[in-house]
């Protein structure tokens, strides 16, 4: 079994590394976009949330659904939908002794694909930008999966 050490040697595993925390910070910026569209639209799901904003019945008209706030929560499981599959299938293609530049052009087309799909998603930008992104970053997570495939089964 492979050391831990042997890993962070592993410039293709460093590689992924780097791109898999990019991708995971972005996510993770996700969920402060969306708390601040709750707070600057007074848009909340849950009724402790609007305490701030009063009790009882001045308290319920912050109890509802915006549609930022929505546009923003779909991006963000759109990012869990599409970096979570990445994540362990980029580590497995990692573990499959890619080709360095091979590995570094899926994982940075992967990375801005996602980056420009929230942009597109938040700004919003007209279709089909987001589309486009969504795909090019769906086809990189299918392409390092055939060759996981291809390697580890001898397809």
């Amino acid at each position: 079994m492979a050391k831990l050490t042997q890993l962070i040697d592993n410039e293709v595993f460093r590689v992924y590394a780097t791109y898999a925390t990019i991708v995971l910070l972005k996510m993770m910026l996700m969920s402060l976009i969306t708390a601040y569209f709750r707070i600057t639209r007074k848009a909340f799901v849950n009724p402790e949330d609007t305490a701030s904003f009063g009790k009882g019945e001045s308290a319920k008209k912050f109890l509802r659904t915006d549609p930022d706030v929505e546009r923003v929560r779909r991006g963000h499981l759109n990012d869990l939908e599409n970096i979570v599959p990445f994540l362990g299938i980029g580590l497995l293609y990692a573990l499959s002794g890619p080709d360095l530049y091979t590995a570094l052009l899926h994982f940075r087309i992967f990375a801005g694909a996602r980056i420009a799909h929230t942009f597109a998603y938040l700004i919003p930008l007209p279709q089909p930008s987001r589309g486009l992104s969504w795909v090019a970053g769906y086809a990189v997570t299918i392409s390092m999966a055939y060759k996981v495939l291809k390697t580890a089964l001898y397809l």
